[in-house]
């Protein structure tokens, strides 16, 4: 379906989380705004994401009673972010990041709630804190969408349960517990009632948590304001006027289509983190050509961006944010690449080997610390082996990948070479190409301080944040036990990166700039097409989508200041926004949700 209009005040390229914001400011605003998606599906990499944003000093931290300050979180980040480049941007992140998430739940469908115990990933830095931080969405409703639903990203088949449930990091450990606490066994119980029901109706479950759940919320405001949403459509180029973006050049059937855009175009296509020449261009030899990120983030935006004349900011620490990765092929035949975040590697009674067989990093680390360590090993190596090592209590108490915990029929993975199963400690580094001697000697000098729930070579278990990713109910130390019951296992391990650094270059107000420094008028970016204001550095969970909804929301907003009557060449203050739009405007109340034809 063609857009009903050939003019809109605002074009938004891309329906992620940052994308969407955009277009739910300018549509709340009273904006008439198009959306334009090169895939079937709105949320992008946000829908498979954990969805926490990250947004220092933010409403609720002191609706809850949390300490937190612009100071502090300044410090915090002058110490995990100390290069100066982006030094405005992550100035404005921290000064109208708390003002978007006010908007967005005043004014959308959005509706966020504090995750008070997540620390920061580095709680022994000055200016850090202990939780609070980190914001999630609130579960939603998927049936509220109608018929949209269908066109919400599913999660990860991975991360559901029974074939299309979602599970919130709360009743997680109720599943855990089935069968050995009544308490957990009866809301297990609901949960899969519940579950059940929603499928006589739905191709999968409709109650949605994490990142799907935060996709779902904007998304749903784009449908009550009755935004226009292009599915399936590229994008040829931007049309310039007068040294302006005034617009988009779509592909419709054997010709191309000019849509005008009276007031800017939002680039928020999701970054590059599936073309291949761009990885071949930034990314380290040692990273090889595996990505958790959708595969619909191919650098559509940068491309448009830098054929209107914009300058790509390659001046990033690291090129991308990064997670160790196991793959595997689905049922289906395609290939699945399972994000080891903070299932596995933190929990009690497992480590990580490179290939020569030893620890080489402190498993219970971010996973973007982790990955580093993976490259320095690989040393520019793009297939350089490491494993995963745990014993059958790790794999039946925690699960290993996507191997979910209580897996009785553990060995169709080991049928399908997915996971490494051996008798013993040296027949399992026979099985994975490495020394047996090496191997033994690495488990046995790790098990020797893991009885007493030490770890003296990394630490492991040794702050706030990596304690809160082991288990709590292990005891002394959550994070540390040895590995001593056979079988034992192995699984591989890649580096795979979530999303990339590099970007456009943009000021504070999401204005995307030539290498000069002036602003291309009416282009905007934000998300991963804009560069990362942390500069590829990773303080935190959440700093992606926290400055995606930020960014997001200051050029939805801008968006109003440009346009009929308005000064297009930027004669406006930009660097003077107030009063912030913090109101519901009277004359747009917020209509109910229809669903698309």
């Amino acid at each position: 379906m063609m857009p009903a209009h050939e003019t809109y005040d605002i074009i938004v390229i891309g329906a992620g989380a940052g994308g969407m914001t955009a277009a739910a400011v300018a549509a709340a605003e009273g904006l008439r705004v198009l959306v334009i998606e090169k895939t079937a599906f709105v949320g992008g990499t946000t829908a498979w994401s954990g969805g926490m944003i990250w947004i220092p000093a933010n409403p609720k931290m002191k609706e809850a009673g949390l300490s937190d300050s612009v100071t502090d979180a300044v410090r915090y980040l002058s110490s995990t972010v100390p290069e100066p480049a982006n030094a405005g941007l992550r100035a404005a992140f921290l000064a109208r990041g708390p003002e978007a998430i006010a908007y967005l739940e005043a004014n959308t469908e959005v509706r966020l709630q504090l995750v008070g115990d997540y620390p920061d990933y580095y709680p022994e830095r000055l200016g850090a804190t202990a939780g609070g931080r980190v914001l999630e969405p609130v579960v939603f409703n998927g049936a509220r969408l109608g018929k949209g639903f269908a066109r919400l990203r599913p999660p990860l088949p991975e991360c559901t349960r029974f074939g299309g449930m979602m599970v919130s990091r709360l009743d997680i450990p109720y599943l855990a517990r089935i069968g050995t606490s009544l308490r957990s066994t009866l809301r297990a119980a609901q949960l899969v009632s519940g579950y059940a029901w929603q499928r006589l109706r739905w191709p999968r479950g409709t109650t949605l948590y994490l990142g799907n759940a935060l996709a779902a919320q904007l998304y749903a405001t784009l449908l009550a304001r009755r935004v226009e949403i292009l599915f399936s459509a590229d994008v040829e180029g931007l049309s310039m006027r007068d040294g302006r973006v005034a617009g988009v050049v779509i592909r419709h059937g054997a010709r191309d289509r000019l849509i005008t855009a009276r007031r800017g175009v939002v680039l928020a296509t999701g970054g590059f983190s599936h073309d291949a020449s761009l990885r071949k261009r930034f990314f380290p030899a040692g990273a090889g050509f595996i990505s958790a990120a959708t595969a619909s983030a191919t650098g559509d935006g940068i491309r448009l961006a830098t054929a209107a004349g914009a300058a790509l900011n390659t001046d990033a620490t690291n090129v991308a944010y990064w997670v160790p990765a196991s793959l595997f092929r689905r049922t289906d035949g395609s290939r699945g690449v399972f994000p080891h975040l903070v299932t596995d590697r933190a929990k009690p009674g497992l480590i990580a080997v490179n290939a020569a067989g030893r620890r080489f990093v402190n498993e219970a680390l971010s996973h973007h610390e982790f990955v580093l360590a993976m490259l320095r090993e690989a040393n520019g190596e793009p297939d350089r082996p490491f494993h995963l090592i745990c014993d059958r209590l790790f794999l039946w108490a925690y699960g290993l990948g996507r191997i979910k915990p209580f897996t009785r029929n553990y060995r169709r993975y080991v049928a399908s070479g997915e996971l490494i199963e051996a008798a013993d400690v040296a027949q399992l580094a026979v099985e994975i190409g490495i020394k047996p001697s090496v191997l033994a000697a690495t488990v046995a000098n790790y098990n020797t301080a893991a009885k007493e729930g030490r770890d003296p070579e990394f630490g492991r278990g040794s702050t706030i944040y990596q304690r809160h990713l082991g288990d709590a109910a292990h005891k002394p130390n959550p994070c540390v036990a040895p590995i001593v019951r056979a079988p034992f296992f192995a699984l591989r391990i890649h580096p795979a990166d979530l999303g990339t650094a590099i970007g456009m270059t943009v000021d504070a107000q999401a204005r995307v700039l030539r290498k000069d420094g002036t602003p291309v008028a009416g282009l905007y970016a934000c998300g991963n097409d804009m560069a990362s204001i942390m500069n590829g550095n990773d303080p935190a969970s959440g700093i992606t989508l926290g400055p995606a909804l930020t960014f997001g929301y200051i050029a939805g907003e801008l968006s109003l200041k440009v346009g009929d009557g308005g000064n297009r060449e930027g004669g406006i203050s930009w660097g003077c926004l107030t009063p912030p739009l913090l109101h519901r405007r009277s004359d747009m109340p917020c209509p109910t949700i229809t669903s698309p034809s």
